[in-house]
C-alpha cells in the first residue's frame, strides 16, 4: 500500500471517529439539556425532606425515595463490595486452572447481563419465598449488579501490584493472607476504590430489577422486610403518568439522579487519576 493511500485512509478513519465522537455528544449533551431545563424550575429545598403528594395537591417531594435509595445502595455495597473484591484477590492470588478462568467469566458475562433478569431471579428466590417485595430483595439484586463490576476493578488493579512488593513481604517472614491485607489490596486501592464507584453509580441508577424486588411505597420506610420507595421506580411513575405536576416531579428527580451519577462518576475519575 502505498503512502498517499495510507494517508488518505488514515484521514477517513480520523474523520469518521470525529464524526461519530459529535454524534454521540450531541445526543448525550441533547437529554442533559433537556433534563435540566425542564427539571431545575421544579427543584426546591421541601422536595428533598417531603413525600409524595397526590396529582393536583400543591408541593409533595421525594424524601422518602432518597432515603430508600440511600437503605437499598448501602444494603448492594455491604454485600456485593466485599465479595467482589474478594473474587478478584481469589483469580489473583490463589486461582488456578479452570475454576479461576470459569469465574473470571462468569463475571464478564454477568457485567452484560440484563438486570431485568436478575431482577427476575431476584423476585424467584427471595420475593416469592418471602411473600412480599422488599428492601432486602432490592438490596440483594442490585449486589448481583454491583459484583462483577467491583470483581474486575480489583482483579485488574491487584495484577498491576509489582510482584516484588509480595516478595518482600514474603522475605520478612509475613504469611501470604496477611500480604494480600497489608500489602496487595492498599497498593491496589485506588483502582479498587474507582471501581466501587462506578458500581454504586450503576446500582444506582436502574430500575427494572427494582420493580420486580423492592417495589416502591410513598413513605417513609427504613423496614428491610417491606417495599420501600427508590429514586429510579418514583421517576418510572412519575414520567409515565399523565399528569402534569408528576411529570415536572419526574424531571426534577431525574436531575437530581444525574448530579449524583456524575458527583460518583467524577470521584471514580479522581480516584483513577491517582492510580496513574
Amino acid at each position: 500500500m502505498s503512502y498517499k493511500k495510507r494517508k488518505a485512509i488514515n484521514k477517513i478513519m480520523l474523520f469518521i471517529s470525529i464524526l461519530t465522537f459529535f454524534i454521540g455528544a450531541f445526543f448525550l449533551f441533547w437529554i442533559l439539556g433537556d433534563i435540566f431545563l425542564k427539571g431545575v424550575r421544579y427543584i426546591n429545598f421541601r422536595m428533598f425532606l417531603e413525600l409524595p403528594k397526590p396529582p393536583g395537591v400543591p408541593g409533595g417531594g421525594i424524601g422518602n425515595a432518597l432515603l430508600g435509595t440511600f437503605i437499598l445502595t448501602l444494603l448492594a455495597s455491604i454485600i456485593g463490595i466485599p465479595l467482589g473484591i474478594m473474587v478478584g484477590v481469589y483469580v489473583n492470588e490463589y486461582g488456578a486452572g479452570r475454576l479461576a478462568w470459569w469465574t473470571k467469566f462468569l463475571a464478564e458475562v454477568l457485567t452484560s447481563f440484563p438486570t431485568i433478569i436478575i431482577g427476575v431471579f431476584v423476585y424467584l428466590v427471595v420475593v416469592v419465598p418471602m411473600k412480599s417485595f422488599s428492601a432486602l430483595a432490592g438490596g440483594i439484586a442490585l449486589s448481583i449488579i454491583m459484583l462483577p463490576i467491583v470483581a474486575k476493578a480489583a482483579d485488574e488493579s491487584i495484577k498491576m501490584v509489582p510482584i516484588s512488593l509480595r516478595e518482600a513481604a514474603y522475605a520478612l517472614g509475613v504469611p501470604k493472607w496477611r500480604t494480600i491485607l497489608k500489602v496487595v489490596i492498599p497498593s491496589a486501592s485506588s483502582g479498587i476504590i474507582t471501581g466501587i464507584m462506578i458500581a454504586i453509580a450503576r446500582a444506582m441508577g436502574e430500575t427494572a430489577p427494582l420493580l420486580f424486588t423492592s417495589l416502591n411505597n410513598v413513605y417513609w420506610s427504613v423496614s428491610l422486610t417491606k417495599p420501600i420507595g427508590s429514586l429510579t421506580v418514583t421517576i418510572f411513575n412519575y414520567a409515565t403518568s399523565p399528569y402534569d405536576d408528576w411529570r415536572h416531579m419526574a424531571y426534577a428527580s431525574a436531575l437530581v439522579l444525574v448530579f449524583i451519577v456524575l458527583v460518583l462518576n467524577i470521584i471514580a475519575r479522581f480516584y483513577g487519576g491517582r492510580k496513574k
